[in-house]
């Protein structure tokens, strides 16, 4: 059995979930793409190849083989985008909570399914229907649980817009015991560079006090203020609106000292090494072209 436990984003990772880009299928059509970074490849025919993408990946997968992490992949759909592992289930303490996603990924869950079959069954939660919620929008930081939302009441306009105040309220109603806080996240269906499609695009915790945050991608001044507040400004990384767009705050940590970053990150990755941290580098700006990076990739399972 799998004894799940996961309760921030950077103690020391034993089991972790990583996509896979085997099989990845067509480029998609214009009216297909869920993002607006998607659509721009697409569009100006520089969406990435599936050999690009399987390379990239397989250098992360060698890096948690080097650090002794125990990886699994989903079983191989043909012709199926499988690489956003983040997006369909995530670990809060010993829970496993599957994601209502968007209906047509549902097979991505079925593609871990041996993975689930060595859960304890009482620890998976499937919520409501009404309830939107994806890993990418879940971040922990020990009695804290950071959730990315959208308030406006276009809501259901944006596919964009990932998990609504009901996937806030439920988690809220979960774990009574945390501090759940939601951030209200900028949106766009057509400027990359404006869209936080999930949190993990404008913010994540790295080591035991820092953070990578971008200030615009908060549509209230208050969310951003918050973890300034919460972490201090001086143990904060600022990226600008183009590093955003590369998807800078998307790294993944290994453990409290240890980060993979994608290696053209050069202002970040300098100033994580100044702070003391070991930075795996990796080739992933192909896999960053659909609006996702490091930490979409992977769904962490058990940490100590």
């Amino acid at each position: 059995m799998l004894k799940l436990n996961i309760k921030n984003e950077t103690s020391r990772l034993r089991a972790v979930v990583l996509g896979t880009a085997v099989s990845n299928g067509p480029t998609p059509e214009i009216g297909e793409a869920y993002d607006p970074k998607s659509l721009e490849h697409i569009k100006a025919g520089t969406y990435p190849i599936e050999a690009d993408m399987i390379k990239e990946m397989e250098a992360v997968a060698e890096i948690f083989k080097k650090h002794g992490v125990e990886v699994y992949r989903p079983d191989q759909i043909n012709d199926y985008n499988q690489i956003f592992a983040r997006d369909i289930a995530f670990v809060i303490d010993d829970l496993f909570i599957k994601a209502n996603i968007l209906p047509d990924r549902e097979q991505e869950l079925d593609a871990i399914q041996y993975v689930i079959d060595q859960i304890d069954p009482d620890k998976i939660i499937r919520p409501p229907e009404e309830v939107h919620v994806e890993g990418g929008d879940v971040m922990l930081w020990n009695d804290h649980i950071f959730i990315g939302t959208y308030k406006g009441s276009d809501y259901k306009d944006y596919i964009t817009a990932r998990t609504n105040i009901e996937g806030v309220n439920y988690l809220k109603e979960l774990f009574p015991h945390k501090i759940v806080k939601e951030f209200d996240l900028v949106k766009s269906r057509i400027e990359p560079r404006d869209n936080a499609l999930h949190l993990d695009c404008c913010f994540q915790p790295v080591g035991k006090d820092k953070g990578i945050i971008y200030k615009s991608g908060f549509r209230e001044e208050s969310d951003y203020l918050y973890l300034v507040n919460l972490f201090g400004n001086e143990n904060l990384f600022h990226i600008t609106r183009e590093e955003m767009y590369h998807m800078n705050s998307n790294i993944f940590s290994i453990s409290e000292d240890i980060v993979i970053s994608e290696r053209n990150f050069t202002r970040l990755n300098t100033w994580l090494r100044d702070q003391g941290f070991t930075v795996e580098e990796v080739p992933y700006a192909e896999i960053a072209k659909q609006e996702g990076l490091l930490r979409c990739s992977t769904m962490p399972l058990i940490r100590d």
